[in-house]
């Protein structure tokens, strides 16, 4: 920022505020417990959402325990959440897209600077200025840092605002304004289909999501994972083979036989062994993103020209094509429903993998 439009937002009043009741973390080794946070009041382009339901991304994990600190530092008190599903109870005057009562979503992120290349084309999540994320970014209204889901209330600029068509089911619609987009964008950009065999790495809240959504766009869908026990799971979300990754001659009969394998594992694993089972031309792309750099063999691109990527949540122009997908396919997340304060049991669980697939709070027990 300018020393001039620091100034400028020095000298700019800030907008009146009501108090939220939230859970937060104090620190990065404290449980998460009740808070109170401070939203705007709307203006003219805002829309305030009573918050339903909010699921639980991994990710929260990771920023309410500081453990991207290289990269992005955790500010406490820290108030995560950004798969949010509520009900419109304000909008202001100029917005046109959202009136009270109708049921909306928020993502990943609450603006961004809207003039750069990157939003210009529909992809916020890479403004040049960096996008408001919907948790733990600067606040440019109220001052501070934004404060995510784990809340009663949300005030949001109607265009990070998204449409909600499926109203039957709205705890399986909140994961996918994370774990929906992120496995939808990478599939979509690289044209997975009919005649195509994919592969999915890993069934957790990603890969479960992936599988549902490369099934629907009509491919041949391999699931790759390290449990037997997921494999009736596996078959019954769509896979139409499921391969267990520990058993090398099992994945070696998949060599050099698909077109794009989604990667959705966190923790650390041998990519090599994937990306040999890609046809010539064929991609691979991360969504999970482990902890330690992962060692890949140049011969395993040379050859083949196969591709390696990495793929993050899409904009919200994509998000909203996702969910209207979602909601023509009857597609949702597979969820177990808790209570806030069961929230610092959820992350333990998170940690050991135990649940199926994507932890969503009610959020009407925040007010117990």
């Amino acid at each position: 920022m300018t020393d001039a439009a620091q100034q400028t937002a020095k000298d700019t009043p800030k907008p009146k505020s009501f108090t939220s009741k939230a859970f937060a973390a104090q620190s990065k080794t404290s449980p998460m417990t009740p808070h109170t946070v401070q939203r705007r009041e709307p203006g003219p382009n805002d829309v305030q959402i009573e918050i339903l339901y909010c699921g639980v991304c991994h990710s929260d994990l990771h920023q309410v325990r500081d453990e991207w600190s290289n990269f992005l530092p955790t500010v406490y008190p820290c108030v995560p959440g950004h798969e949010i599903i509520g009900r419109v109870v304000k909008a202001g005057n100029a917005v046109k897209k959202f009136k009270a009562g109708d049921i909306a979503g928020v993502g990943c992120m609450v603006d961004s600077d809207r003039t750069c290349p990157y939003c210009r084309a529909g992809e916020e999540m890479f403004c040049q200025s960096m996008a408001t994320f919907t948790y733990n970014s600067p606040d440019k209204i109220l001052g501070g840092v934004t404060y995510g889901g784990y809340t009663d209330n949300i005030v949001v600029d109607q265009a990070f605002v998204l449409h909600i068509k499926e109203k039957k089911n709205l705890e399986g619609v909140a994961p996918l304004l994370c774990a929906g987009i992120t496995t939808y964008s990478p599939l979509r950009h690289w044209k997975v289909g009919k005649g195509q065999k994919v592969g999915i790495v890993g069934l957790g809240g990603l890969g479960h999501m992936g599988l549902k959504f490369a099934k629907a766009f009509g491919a041949h869908v391999v699931l790759f994972t390290t449990s037997a026990g997921k494999i009736e799971d596996g078959k019954r979300l769509g896979a139409d083979e499921v391969v267990i990754s520990k058993n090398a001659p099992d994945v070696a009969k998949h060599a050099v036989s698909f077109d794009f394998i989604l990667d959705t594992v966190s923790a650390d694993h041998d990519l090599n062994q994937y990306l040999a089972l890609l046809r010539p031309n064929g991609a691979m792309v991360l969504v999970g993103a482990p902890g330690k750099p992962a060692a890949v063999a140049a011969f395993n691109l040379i050859f083949g020209n196969r591709r390696l990527a990495g793929s993050a949540i899409g904009g919200i122009r994509e998000t909203q094509e996702m969910l209207d997908f979602c909601a023509e396919k009857g597609i949702t997340s597979d969820i177990e429903m808790i209570k806030i304060q069961q929230i610092n049991e959820a992350y333990d669980r998170l940690l050991k993998s135990d649940v199926k697939y994507r932890f969503v709070i009610d959020m009407a027990s925040l007010q117990a």
